[in-house]
């Protein structure tokens, strides 16, 4: 296949590729506590478009893992040439070479948005993560469309963005009605300047919506606002400025302690959750 050409019968454009050790524990460990994986009977997560190594793929079976031991690991790719490295990379890993698992429950195939996988399966939980980055706005809902329809019925997708480094993270749930349901995001508290730094990392459908008259840029103004009142806090660390600063947002009524995947017991690790309505676009 010529390079950047997508093949025949898959949905989407070939991505940068860019994939580093370690990028994506933050929605990780986020996913492992979302009921989507923990109830259902069929645990089965979908790793759309891993990028040029699979290594997130592995990290993502090794971190859910422990949560729910019968967890299966799907990579998804465009490329044919990402599908070949990732299972010459899982032959590393059945022949224990690496750090993870030798039996560890992964594998790989070629897909896009339609989500391919075999025997009809539905899975739990879809996680695409900086895919959308290089689309237009106009494109993202039906992107939801077509991966929330390959969802099983109480399942969801996590869509987002996230720096080189995984230090900025943020994603929209999404059910399988393809309605986003929350914004999360999660920063690393250390030398945090300014929760601003969020919105060099927002998903597409919010990224340009970060200026005045819009829902994103009040909620981030008013959390930047009471990051820098909750100064006196630093002084005993970084995650108890967070959490008073996500305390002064309660108090305003901003609606950030709620949902099992969300709330209070989040706030240490640095992130937040709010509903979707908080955020959203306007027409």
């Amino acid at each position: 296949m010529a390079p950047g050409k997508v093949p025949a019968g898959v949905v989407g454009q070939i991505t940068r590729g860019t994939t580093n050790t370690n990028r994506l524990r933050r929605v990780d460990r986020w996913i492992a506590r979302h009921p989507a994986l923990r109830r259902t009977t069929d645990p089965l997560v979908v790793d759309l478009g891993y990028g040029a190594s699979g290594v997130t793929a592995f990290e993502l079976e090794a971190r859910l893992r422990p949560v729910r031991p019968d967890v299966e690991v799907r990579g998804l790719e465009i490329d044919p040439a990402r599908v070949a490295r990732a299972d010459a990379q899982l032959a590393e890993v059945r022949a224990g070479r690496t750090p993870f698992a030798a039996d560890a429950r992964v594998s790989f195939a070629r897909g896009g948005f339609e989500v391919p996988l075999p025997d009809g399966r539905r899975p739990a939980v879809i996680r695409a993560f900086n895919v959308l980055r290089q689309y237009d706005e106009r494109e993202v809902a039906d992107a939801w469309q077509r991966m929330a329809g390959r969802l099983a019925p109480d399942g969801i997708l996590v869509e987002g963005t996230c720096d080189e480094l995984g230090r900025i993270s943020t994603w929209v749930e999404v059910g399988a009605d393809a309605v986003p349901r929350t914004l999360t995001i999660s920063l690393r508290l250390t030398d945090l300047a300014s929760p601003l730094i969020a919105a060099e990392r927002l998903p597409k459908a919010l990224i340009h919506r970060n200026v005045p008259g819009e829902r994103v840029h009040a909620f981030l103004a008013a959390l930047d606002t009471e990051w820098v009142r909750a100064a006196p806090a630093s002084a005993f660390g970084p995650r108890q400025r967070w959490a008073a600063a996500l305390s002064g947002l309660a108090a305003n009524g901003w609606p950030v302690g709620g949902r099992p995947s969300g709330g209070r017991s989040r706030w240490r690790l640095g992130e937040v959750t709010v509903p979707w309505a908080s955020v959203a676009p306007r027409a």
